[in-house]
């Protein structure tokens, strides 16, 4: 509980102090859309095919943490420095080193309570690290979609 509750002071302030690029409109956007995509997928991959977990695995008021204030952050900063309009091999580069950052960050959470708050059943995390790509690349295009429909 103590590196969850780190990682979402660290991770929130960095996300609020260094915001220069995104509007307060696409914050919540950007906040919304993480929560649904983690819930869902948490939903099928920790509660039904038991992959990974929080905590203990079973319902709890602390699951919320992880759920509603630890991820968005991370995508608000991720979105912060994203190279729009760049080539495709530095979009991809940026994503790659994401990718790493995320998933060094997952073994970290992995370590014993009381500073980690992540389990795995049968995840692994060369799995995430397949994944993280897939749903990096998918919050930049929201991103985009949602300037796209600002503008219209």
């Amino acid at each position: 509980m103590i590196g969850l509750l780190l990682a979402v002071a660290l991770f929130n302030s960095i996300a609020f102090l260094i915001n220069k690029r995104l509007t307060k409109n696409q914050i919540v956007h950007i906040w919304m859309f993480t929560v649904a995509v983690q819930v869902l997928t948490d939903g099928y991959l920790c509660k039904k095919y038991h992959a990974y977990w929080y905590f203990s695995g079973s319902l709890e008021w602390k699951t919320l943490l992880p759920l509603t204030v630890l991820i968005p952050p991370v995508n608000i900063i991720f979105l912060n420095s994203y190279p729009f309009g760049k080539t495709f091999v530095k979009q991809l580069l940026y994503i790659l080193l994401w990718d790493v950052a995320i998933t060094t960050y997952e073994l970290i959470a992995l370590l014993p309570q009381p500073w980690g708050f992540f389990n795995y059943g049968w995840w692994r995390i060369g799995y995430s690290f397949f994944v993280y790509p897939f749903l990096l690349s998918s919050v930049a295009a929201y991103y985009k979609w949602i300037r796209k429909i600002e503008r219209e």
